[in-house]
């Protein structure tokens, strides 16, 4: 029984960094369901002894397009398996050919990757046979190839096989192409559209989740609830757009400050921002909390036009109150995650607030006396 074999998602993702502009619809797709399904299609109706997707990596992706490499994403065949993940250089073969002129090859004898792909380079050095290789696209850049082979002694692919073997390719790019339009979807949905972080509603689903693997792991988690104080001030001041801005330039200054693998930093609401540290313990999120604090009341905001208030307007000293609560400590052991997440919301807002009617510009851990570093000279 033939065995078809993909590249799993973790692994297939870094190939699917290609910036497209689509419509904000969601598709459930398993592009590793699809890309098996197209091999085995391909198979059916033009039977190989072999075949593979090879696609190159976008993030790796020279002007001059023989520097690039091309990686087997997607493979059927004896040796499929250890082929996954292998590369070949763009200029390789007929795989090579068919990647740099886009345009469909057909050789009735080649030099094949099946006989050789133990070899460290999958450089496609084995027995010579009948080998056919159709371009695959993204919005009509090529991004990789369709290829099949036959044994050395099985017959030549023909006009017809490769007719069908091109509809297979432009099936292929379809799929690629719908996983992206499902991918961007999901991007939008889950992304506060201002700040540029999470929104409140994908944090309360992922909350859940990464505190649920806390849980069973043992690990500790930090939460921040970030408010900015009178930050009114800026609105009635200055305008809604200048309050915009400022929330914007919030946003990023997060995203720089918390650049954590496992962390969530959301917009929660208005001037709110929740921050989540798994493995994080109190002192380490008290540091971050500070460390946002102090970073927040150096920055010079709206400093120069911007994408919504165009007009510089130089704001200083705009301070924000944070609250921290930590999982293991403020949390009981009987209680289930989405209980646990509701629990840690409550305390660190509370904490936030007990910040803000200290003096504000400071951070307070649920049920301790308020913290604040020195500020620098």
């Amino acid at each position: 029984m033939t065995e078809y074999n993909c590249l799993q998602p973790p692994e297939i993702d870094r190939f699917l960094e290609r910036r497209r502009t689509v419509p904000a619809f969601t598709l459930e797709l398993s592009l590793t369901e699809n890309l098996q399904a197209i091999l085995r299609k391909a198979n059916e109706f033009v039977p190989s002894a072999a075949g593979a997707i090879l696609l190159d990596n976008p993030t790796e992706k020279q002007r001059d397009r023989s520097e690039n490499s091309l990686v087997f994403i997607a493979a059927f065949g004896e040796r499929s398996r250890s082929l996954l993940g292998r590369r070949i250089a763009a200029e390789s073969g007929v795989p090579g050919k068919a990647y740099l002129t886009g345009a469909s090859c057909v050789a009735e004898s080649a030099p094949g990757w099946l006989a050789d792909a133990d070899d460290e380079s999958a450089s496609g050095e084995g027995e010579a046979r009948p080998v056919v290789a159709v371009p695959l696209r993204i919005e009509q850049e090529v991004c990789g190839v369709l290829e099949l082979e036959r044994r050395p002694v099985g017959p030549a692919y023909s006009s017809q096989d490769l007719t069908l073997l091109e509809i297979f390719g432009d099936y292929i790019s379809v799929s690629i192409q719908n996983v992206l339009d499902g991918r961007q979807a999901q991007k939008i949905a889950k992304r506060d559209e201002l700040s540029g972080l999470y929104n409140d509603r994908y944090l309360h689903i992922a909350l859940s989740h990464v505190i649920a693997n806390c849980m069973k792991s043992s690990r500790e988690l930090c939460l921040l609830f970030v408010d900015l104080d009178f930050f009114k001030r800026v609105n009635d001041t200055h305008g809604h757009l200048a309050g915009s801005q400022v929330l914007r330039e919030v946003g990023q200054m997060l995203r720089e400050l918390v650049d954590l693998p496992e962390a969530l930093a959301a917009r929660y609401g208005g001037d709110e921002f929740v921050i989540a540290v798994p493995g994080a313990t109190l002192e380490a999120g008290i540091e971050l909390a500070e460390s946002i604090r102090l970073e927040l009341l150096g920055r010079v905001l709206c400093n120069v036009p911007g994408e919504i208030q165009t007009e510089p307007l130089h704001l200083r000293g705009l301070t924000c109150s944070i609250g921290v609560a930590t999982l293991q400590r403020h949390i009981g052991e009987s209680v289930d995650p989405e209980q646990a997440k509701n629990i840690l919301l409550r305390l660190s807002d509370a904490a936030m607030y007990v910040a803000k009617e200290t003096g504000r510009n400071r951070t307070a851990v649920a049920g301790e006396p308020v913290r604040r570093r020195p500020n620098p000279n």
